[in-house]
């Protein structure tokens, strides 16, 4: 663990303390199952692993996908330990990581434009509603968000606003051309005393407080949806762009996708909401 955490340098804060959180779980593994505190590498086979998964189940906070996230995470240290000939043989190879389907959530049309037309009292709940439908309108995720300065914004080949950058978590270079709405929240927020004396476009708060905010607007616009900026990103890919016939290859450069297929599942959303209106369309008919 402690030679991965030293050459792993270039790792985001967020993905070191993910590798943290496992590191805690194994020592309270070999604590409760083999009564020790550490234990040689050689040492470790299937039946390790499989007691570790079993262990992770235990944990009231952890559902399946959890448990095989931190199952992920000891499998790349493990393949670590063979890579560097600290072990001949890999414990964890016949291990399948088997994660359960997640439900995207993404807003439709009429519940984006119930959250931007919403009055609020708290300046707060305004400053982070306004960044999540900026969000909405360029499928930034929170991180780049956070980090997006003056440098990013260039002229695009159309002669308008464009966001040039990388995307910080996989590096990927995105052109985001900015649309009306989004434009419009950067303009409201170029002197904002948050961002006053920086580089900085928008005054975002840390991601803890912007989920508790975001929790705090979605129940005073009463949608049983949870909010984050992974939810605007999905929605900038569903309602904003596919649903209005861009191109799914544009929408997979605009989101900063490697593959096309990573796309597709928005596409998939897609087709399925085509099919519940439909489904609607035909019992209206009917009666």
């Amino acid at each position: 663990m402690e030679y991965h955490h030293q050459i792993s340098g270039a790792l985001k804060y967020g993905t070191m303390k993910n590798y943290f959180t496992t590191e805690n779980y194994l020592k309270d593994y070999l604590k409760a199952k083999h009564h020790t505190s550490d234990i040689y590498l050689k040492q470790l086979d299937y039946e390790f692993t499989l007691g570790f998964e079993s262990y992770l189940r235990l944990m009231p906070s952890l559902q399946n996908n959890g448990v095989m996230k931190h199952m992920e995470r000891f499998k790349k240290l493990i393949r670590l330990a063979v890579h560097l000939n600290w072990i001949e043989k890999n414990p964890t190879q016949r291990f399948k990581l088997h994660f359960d389907q997640v439900d995207m959530v993404y807003l439709s049309k009429p519940e984006l434009e119930k959250i931007k037309n919403q009055e609020f009292e708290k300046t707060t709940l305004s400053i982070n509603r306004d960044i999540f439908v900026f969000s909405c309108y360029t499928g930034l995720p929170y991180g780049d968000v956070k980090v997006l300065n003056k440098n990013h914004l260039q002229v695009g080949v159309d002669g308008k606003k464009w966001i040039y950058m990388r995307r910080s978590k996989t590096n990927t270079a995105v052109r985001i051309p900015l649309l009306e709405e989004a434009e419009r929240i950067l303009d409201c927020y170029k002197d904002h005393p948050r961002i006053d004396g920086t580089d900085n476009l928008l005054p975002v708060y840390s991601n803890q407080k912007t989920n508790q905010y975001l929790k705090e607007i979605a129940e005073k616009v009463k949608i049983r949806k949870k909010l984050s900026f992974h939810t605007a990103r999905h929605t900038f890919a569903t309602t904003v762009t596919l649903a209005n016939g861009v191109p799914i290859e544009t929408v997979s450069k605009l989101l900063g996708h490697h593959k096309i297929s990573t796309t597709q599942i928005y596409a998939r959303v897609i087709d399925s909401k085509i099919a519940d209106d439909m489904a609607t369309l035909r019992e209206k008919l009917k009666k």
